[in-house]
């Protein structure tokens, strides 16, 4: 055996280079050769954006699960455990798979240490998970899978498939040390992922990303579908937690669908998991009803993304990562909660835009905001790097922050954690412990 036992595999998965200097599939080709090209055998859909893809990803998990399919899905990062990475229906694969695949890949990654050895080395921690994960759909778990890009498309190692349609949920500045610092940089390696006759749907992307895609579509003869042309939604009112809207394509109308998921990005995710439902299921002969999409979409939830921890006070943790995403979570703070004050505690990675994060929750006069740290895996803002501002607190670690935070709340306040998903994932085992 390769490893005896969960920690081996993780501290095997978890040891490897996380990145190369020079992007490329070729290594990620050879490794699916390797393994008897697992990708070929697994029916997918393929999610790409900048924001979005993770709960973009579960709507879609659920839509197809409605008909009685097993559908897998691969995300990043896990909240939890790592495991979640890998699920079927939802619930993530058991600590003995991930040992059982490891012992299959693991043999092959050795190989092609050595063989790689002159070319930058074998394959790196994402390739590895990717690896696994084929495995895994490949073995028969699953009759479809939703895969999640990792960073980009272009040279991401799940781009090595063939899907039967692709989806870029949205554009906008991130990782542009890697992907670029335009947004039409940023736009040409999320249409990596679009394949010959294959559809392309896309959410509300910015005009130059739109014009990439286009481009990328027409070159590859692939079916465009586009949100609020070819497809929309309406905005209805709704009380309480969630959103409710009206959809419609060339096909009609799908009135009063209800979301468990909390701002108005949530109805665009959802808006688009359903169209690119409706292309899926005449592409496979599926039939469906209208009640089976309302069905599905309603119970769809995806951890960590505007997630109620608490309800009196009410504490909220959320994965806004960039300013993008910083942007959609003060315009729902200002539509839903402008009647409390809010309480933000914020820590964000050191590769992202820290003080434009930080500005956007700035402009509501009823946010207070304590910029903080934690143990990340990777390089974590430091303090100093903050614009300083008079009206905001900074406190070195977050456990200190977070009790100074809730000895100054009332019941009637409110509570946001939030600016990257591994720091929700620390807070988040920290309440829930």
């Amino acid at each position: 055996m390769f490893v005896n036992n969960y920690n081996d595999a993780l501290a095997f998965i978890h040891g490897r280079t996380k990145f190369k200097k020079i992007p490329t599939l070729d290594r990620m080709r050879d490794f699916m050769k390797r393994l008897g090209n697992p990708h070929e055998k697994v029916k997918a859909i393929h999610v790409t954006g900048t924001n979005g893809k993770g709960s973009t990803t579960a709507y879609l998990r659920d839509l197809i699960a409605e008909q009685g399919y097993n559908v897998g899905t691969f995300t990043s990062p896990f909240i939890e455990k790592f495991n979640e990475r890998i699920s079927v229906n939802g619930k993530m694969i058991s600590d003995e798979e991930i040992v059982h695949l490891v012992n299959i890949i693991g043999p092959v990654v050795k190989e092609m240490d050595s063989d790689w050895r002159d070319r930058e080395g074998g394959p790196t921690e994402f390739e590895i998970v990717t690896a696994m994960m084929f495995v895994y759909f490949a073995e028969g778990h699953v009759d479809y899978a939703v895969i999640e890009v990792g960073i980009g498309g272009l040279f991401d190692s799940t781009n090595v498939i063939t899907p039967l349609m692709s989806v870029i949920t949205t554009v906008a500045m991130d990782h542009a040390h890697i992907l670029g610092d335009t947004i039409a940089k940023i736009a040409t390696h999320k249409a990596g992922i679009i394949k010959y006759k294959k559809p392309i749907l896309i959410g509300k992307l910015p005009d130059e990303a739109i014009k990439v895609v286009k481009q990328v579509a027409k070159e590859k003869e692939a079916p465009l579908l586009i949100m609020d042309k070819d497809f929309s939604s309406k905005v209805k009112l709704e009380q309480g937690w969630g959103e409710k809207f009206d959809f419609s394509d060339s096909r009609g109308e799908i009135s009063n669908i209800h979301i468990s998921m909390e701002g108005f990005h949530q109805i665009e995710n959802a808006t688009l998991a359903i169209e690119t439902f409706i292309q899926f299921a005449e592409l496979e002969g599926i039939n469906y009803s209208n009640k089976d999409i309302k069905n599905a979409i309603q119970k769809t939830q995806w951890l960590g993304r505007f997630e109620l921890l608490n309800k009196e006070p009410l504490v909220v943790i959320d994965g806004a990562h960039n300013t993008a995403a910083m942007k959609r979570i003060s315009q729902l703070l200002k539509k839903e909660f402008a009647d409390r004050e809010v309480y933000v505690i914020l820590a964000i990675l050191a590769d992202k835009q820290p003080n434009e994060m930080l500005d956007e929750l700035l402009k509501l006069p009823n946010v207070h905001v304590t910029v903080t740290r934690f143990e990340g895996p990777r390089k974590v803002t430091k303090l100093a790097d903050f614009k300083l501002h008079d009206n905001v607190k900074y406190v070195e670690h977050w456990q200190e922050a977070l009790g100074e935070v809730i000895s100054n709340m009332s019941l009637d306040d409110m509570l946001l954690i939030t600016g990257s998903l591994y720091f929700i994932s620390e807070v988040r085992n920290n309440f829930e412990g």
